[in-house]
């Protein structure tokens, strides 16, 4: 669901749609205020986020799908918290107290497991042969597009890994990994791994 002008932005549009739906269906757990906010926490972290990112390997992400990305991630968690924007708590106070990663690492972490995958392939692979397909022609005037290898470049490149690193299965995992801290789904992502 990529759209020529917008993009990413309909499939992003479309998973948050999905993501709310979801919220709605554990709507009553999430509104029980006996409920603990580690379980409610458990619940988004299970059943809604991964509706959200469901695709998300193959999306370019801009400025506008992360910011749609994060409102909405923040949007949910703030209900979790039982607190509204008119409360003024900082979004990475609600984020370390509920011990939830930013949505948009996440989705980094998807699109590396993905590019990991495909960089372990063997070279006549039509996979690994379509990751390096130059098209042939001059792109447009003005501003280029993103384009998906683009935003994988970036994300090493914030992680200080190389392309290269992808063959070591293990290494490439743990310095890819966007770990809730205290939802018992990994390290954090400070013990992620060691710079090479």
């Amino acid at each position: 669901m990529l759209g020529e002008k917008d993009g990413s932005m309909l499939a992003v549009r479309a998973r948050v749609k999905a993501a709310w739906e979801k919220w709605r269906e554990i709507g009553p757990v999430i509104g029980d205020k006996k409920m603990p906010k580690k379980l409610k926490t458990k619940l988004y972290t299970t059943m809604v986020r991964p509706v959200i990112l469901y695709g998300a390997e193959c999306w370019v992400v801009g400025q506008k799908e992360e910011q749609l990305l994060e409102t909405t991630e923040m949007r949910m968690l703030r209900r979790i918290r039982g607190v509204t924007l008119e409360d003024k708590m900082k979004s990475d106070d609600i984020r370390k107290e509920l011990g939830v990663c930013p949505i948009g690492e996440k989705a980094r972490e998807s699109r590396l497991r993905w590019f990991g995958h495909v960089m372990r392939r063997e070279p006549e692979n039509h996979l690994k042969q379509m990751l390096n397909l130059e098209v042939p022609g001059r792109r447009p005037r003005g501003r280029p597009k993103g384009r998906w290898r683009d935003g994988i470049t970036r994300d090493m490149k914030q992680l200080h890994i190389e392309a290269e690193d992808a063959e070591d299965r293990s290494f490439w995992r743990k310095r890819t990994q966007a770990a809730d801290l205290n939802l018992g789904t990994g390290a954090s992502r400070q013990q992620a791994g060691t710079v090479r």
